[in-house]
């Protein structure tokens, strides 16, 4: 799966989605600081589904109706970080197809979807 991860996403989430074989891009990595509307661009411009912590992207998605691949929402305070990157990639690897254009939150014990209109 072809994936962009916002700073704000645990360092071992991604990797654990990369030793899963799927491609991250890592905001972190590239360009920290970013505004949110950029890291929202860049995920469009690579066709790739946007994983974050930011609940910005919300209204960004919502309120401001940007166009998007699809947005994770990621919700797991108080998990380890082992945790947490072992419910990101099994979440992923189960239902990741149904996250495409659609706006999902993860928290643990429940995926929440909402497919864009």
């Amino acid at each position: 799966m072809n994936l962009l991860a916002d700073e704000g996403v645990d360092a071992p989430i991604v990797a654990r989605l990369r030793q899963d074989g799927h491609e991250v891009l890592y905001i972190a990595e590239l360009e920290p600081g970013i505004p949110d509307d950029v890291v929202l661009s860049r995920a469009n411009a690579n066709s790739a589904l946007l994983l974050t912590a930011d609940k910005d992207f919300g209204e960004l998605v919502f309120r401001l109706s940007r166009v998007h691949a699809g947005v994770i929402l990621l919700r797991l305070a108080g998990l380890s970080l082992e945790a947490k990157a072992d419910l990101v990639a099994v979440a992923i690897e189960e239902r990741g197809a149904q996250f495409k254009d659609a706006f999902t939150v993860i928290s643990p014990g429940v995926i929440r979807l909402r497919p864009r209109a």
